[in-house]
């Protein structure tokens, strides 16, 4: 038997960071994402040897086990083994045997949550497999803990629920862990559009979003106004994107990403640098009428909206920054899983 599992990443379009605690518990949260045509990948195969064996191939890398209860955590793909180790506790009660594969379409580190994407593509491969009574904010909230508590790996609440659930989502993000996930309908000619007028760059670089993060958990735990006024301002741009999506005022769309990133710059130090100015910069100067980074900052991808044919433009002028860019789909699932005997 092979289990199989796929969960989309997420382009984040406004509201950025306010999905993260404290300030998500403190004065309430609020995103608007949505999924994209490029996936975590998770393959389990059952094994009889007393083995577990966890391939990571994109990362090229392979360890194998003795079947146990508890993996340890020490830096070699903890992911993975955080993973297994709370379907061990919460579940199985008792250790398994087995291959686990996995592919991620985006490199760590790329601002399109690509880590999350990958627990829950995996949390999801485990669930099909044990046939574990999981529903989806079940699957998207124990993704975050893992994540989150039990690795205790800095970042929010966003990217679980995006890959879990999929499509174009209005979240809000409140207290205890408090999540509601808002699914929009959105015309197809409208998503069409979008598809056609936003630019996908990757800047060529990863970057660690947890040091990012960390110091934005701290400005707000020092109560540092600057960064709290620009989390207020990227919650307020969720509700004004989400208008201007679902009523299909696309000409909006270019300036409420330029209002959020000028403030998205102001909640921690390292979300921008010379260089992803420059290219930002350029990219307007071309045609695009806003952008952001995608993500905590400091690199990765960057989004730009071109309308009215700039996107060649644009492409053009930021050929010099030797980044790359990449083609997409928005997508109307989230989390698949499937299995063949």
């Amino acid at each position: 038997m092979i289990i199989r599992s796929k969960a989309p990443l997420r382009l984040g379009l406004a509201g950025g960071g306010t999905d993260v605690s404290p300030y998500s518990d403190l004065y309430g949260g609020a995103i608007l994402n949505a999924t994209i045509s490029m996936y975590a990948y998770a393959t389990i195969e059952p094994r009889t040897d007393g083995k577990i064996v966890f391939n990571s191939i994109d990362r090229k890398e392979t360890i194998e086990y003795p079947s146990k209860e508890f993996l340890e955590i020490d830096g070699n793909l903890d992911l993975l083994k955080g993973i297994y180790n709370r379907v061990v506790k919460d579940f199985t009660k008792k250790p398994l045997s087995f291959t686990l594969s996995t592919y991620v379409d985006a490199p760590p580190g790329s601002g399109l949550g690509s880590s999350s994407t990958l627990v829950v593509s995996v949390i999801g491969a485990f669930t099909e497999w044990l046939k574990l009574p999981l529903g989806e904010y079940d699957i998207a909230h124990l993704a975050y803990e893992i994540e989150r508590k039990d690795l205790g790996m800095a970042g929010g609440k966003q990217d679980q629920y995006a890959a879990t659930f999929g499509g174009f989502n209005f979240m809000e993000f409140y207290d205890n862990d408090k999540v509601i996930v808002n699914p929009l309908r959105i015309k197809p000619e409208i998503i069409n559009e979008l598809q056609f007028n936003i630019l996908l760059y990757y800047t060529g670089t990863s970057r660690l979003s947890s040091k990012i993060i960390e110091a934005q958990v701290q400005n707000v735990n020092k109560k540092k106004e600057k960064s709290i006024e620009a989390m207020h301002k990227l919650k307020e741009q969720a509700i004004l994107m989400k208008e201007a999506v679902l009523k299909g005022e696309l000409n909006k769309i270019g300036e409420i990403l330029d209002y959020g990133w000028k403030y998205k710059k102001q909640m921690a130090e390292g979300i921008t640098n010379p260089v992803i100015d420059e290219i930002y910069e350029t990219a307007k100067k071309a045609g695009a009428t806003g952008g952001k980074i995608s993500g905590a900052g400091g690199g990765g991808f960057m989004m730009f909206y071109c309308p009215e044919n700039t996107r060649y433009k644009v492409i053009e002028a930021l050929q010099k920054f030797g980044g790359e860019f990449r083609r997409f789909q928005f997508t109307k699932n989230g989390l698949e899983t499937w299995s063949i005997k």
